[in-house]
């Protein structure tokens, strides 16, 4: 039965290939497809990126990028495009000749009109089935063979997910405006991550064309304003996930919107945004009690009331990004932790405010929690994260970096508990000696489960800690930058048990000996070169 399906497609896309050829080598016009095909260097036989207007008539308008690159863009604004290169010859696997010796292409044999022999044999339910798992630029390809493909590999309904991200620099706001117009209802996720000329003009339009969308990403359209989220607002009802990370334009006003109009929010991004303060979040939470998913990394103005807020509203929250929030203090992470018990992965690095009462909270309240980042809180300690790890047994991975009070009490203490850990990041925790990577190394998370552990800037790990990770057969990188006491030697016999391991290291010169008097010795090649 696999068999059969691969021989199938097999000969599916044999037949592309061939019409494809023969259609450039007829130097016939060739329709262009809606949609983004093989820009600036693509894949060979991929034309420019031209997106389709729903005009009738035998030949729909295009709208071109704009970008000038490509030389074989065509003038704008064009109705056909021909490919802009000389006919080639079909190959020679693809001539026949007939019982009068006149040589005839297979194509010409079998396509002389759009009735081609697939078209005839296969059914269009089923082409349009084979269509659907098509990406962008097959589905162009696929539009370009004839007016048959045209209409098949067009249909809304292949047009279900696009990602644009690839032509972000080509991506226009009128770009998107048809592509919504073709797609309608149909459509269910769109990326267009990274997109700058996409501004609230054409998503407005967007919005009212394609109101069943239910995930949107924006992340980086920088010309997005609170006009987006308003006609978001009042047309995409059914909208579930939304990014608009580094969209810096957006305020409190956004959030209102969407409280107001897309109830079914469940995750968020605004990231950067950091015109967001807590009266935005306070309205946000009100109208989208049901959010999982919640990034606010990089929002400066929020403080704990803002955390007050998520923690009474959002009992389903299970993601939260608060990095670099560098207001927040331990009595807005405490209402969330007892507010949110499905707490899975939590981002709090950079917060320096914090201490050993989150890791309490988090080992009392939230048992499920998964990933725990917590770079650059110095003012964690053991004691914190003894509890942490007695109470959250599926602790998968930990950022430790520069928690720098934490000693080999900790990775005692992880790896009796936390028998999943797969990511360990311990760089710049000074502390940490061969022996606490000893009881890791023996520890329940060690055979299975353990993949990358960082040790970066770690003045008293040596050779004796690489002998000790041999047993984590599943460890896949480690880092050793400015790991002094490491050699070359050690490495390689690490590398001997395990050979597709991946060892990141640097041998900087020894830091010169402190002077009589001077404060504790640091290993790190930075102070050299300064």
């Amino acid at each position: 039965m696999r068999s059969g399906v691969a021989g199938r497609w097999g000969v599916f896309l044999f037949w592309v290939e061939v019409e494809v050829e023969e259609r450039r080598a007829s130097d016939e016009p060739v329709v262009a497809a809606a949609g983004a095909a093989g820009l600036g260097g693509g894949p060979a036989g991929a034309e420019r990126c031209l997106f389709l207007d729903r005009r009738p008539g035998p030949g729909p308008s295009l709208a071109s990028s704009s970008s000038t690159r490509n030389s074989r863009a065509c003038p704008r604004p064009p109705v056909f495009c021909t490919p802009q290169r000389p006919a080639r010859a079909a190959p020679a696997g693809l001539m026949r000749r007939d019982v009068n010796g006149v040589t005839k292409s297979r194509f010409e044999m079998f396509s002389n009109s759009d009735e081609a022999v697939i078209n005839k044999k296969l059914p269009k339910e089923l082409l349009l089935r084979i269509f659907s798992f098509l990406d962008v630029v097959t589905l162009c390809r696929c539009a370009q063979v004839s007016r048959a493909w045209n209409v098949l590999a067009l249909d809304g309904s292949n047009w279900q997910r696009i990602d644009l991200f690839d032509f972000q620099r080509d991506i226009e706001g009128r770009v998107v405006e048809n592509i919504s117009k073709r797609c309608g209802g149909f459509l269910r996720k769109l990326s267009l991550r990274g997109c700058l000329g996409v501004g609230d003009n054409a998503l407005r339009t967007f919005a009212q064309n394609c109101r069943n969308i239910e995930v949107l990403n924006l992340n980086g359209c920088t010309k997005t304003t609170d006009a987006t989220c308003t006609s978001l607002s009042k047309f995409c009802s059914k909208l579930r996930h939304l990014d608009l990370a580094s969209c810096t334009s957006i305020t409190n006003m956004s959030l209102k919107a969407l409280s107001e109009g897309c109830p079914l929010l469940e995750q968020l991004n605004i990231s950067w945004c950091d015109q967001v303060t807590k009266d935005g979040i306070q309205a946000l939470v009100r109208g989208c009690g049901g959010l999982k998913a919640l990034f606010l990394k990089g929002c400066t103005q929020l403080e704990d009331e803002a955390l007050k807020y998520i923690g009474a509203h959002c009992p389903e929250l299970v993601t939260l990004n608060l990095q670099t929030c560098l207001q927040i203090t331990d009595e807005g992470l405490i209402t969330i932790c007892r507010g949110c018990h499905k707490l899975q992965s939590l981002c709090a690095s950079g917060c320096s405010n914090i201490t050993d009462a989150i890791l309490n909270a988090l080992g009392q309240n939230c048992p499920r929690l998964r990933i725990l980042e917590v770079a650059r809180c110095s003012q964690l300690t053991d004691v914190g994260f003894t509890t942490l790890a007695r109470n959250c047994h599926e602790l998968e991975k930990m950022d430790l970096e520069e928690c720098v009070q934490i000693t080999d009490s900790t990775l005692i203490q992880l790896s009796i508990h936390c028998p999943r850990l797969q990511v360990l990041s311990l760089s710049h925790c000074e502390l940490i000696t061969d022996d606490g990577i000893r009881h890791l190394g023996n520890g329940a998370c060690a055979h299975d489960q353990l993949e990358v552990i960082e040790l970066d800037n770690c003045p008293l790990i040596t050779d004796a800690s690489l002998e000790h990770l041999k047993s984590c057969h599943s460890l896949e990188r480690i880092e050793l930058y400015d790991c002094q006491q490491i050699t070359r030697a050690g490495i390689k016999r690490l590398r001997t048990h395990l050979p597709n391991i991946k060892v990141h290291a640097y041998f900087a010169p020894v830091t010169p000996p402190p002077s009589v008097g001077g404060s504790r010795q640091r290993f790190c090649r930075c102070c050299i070169i300064l």
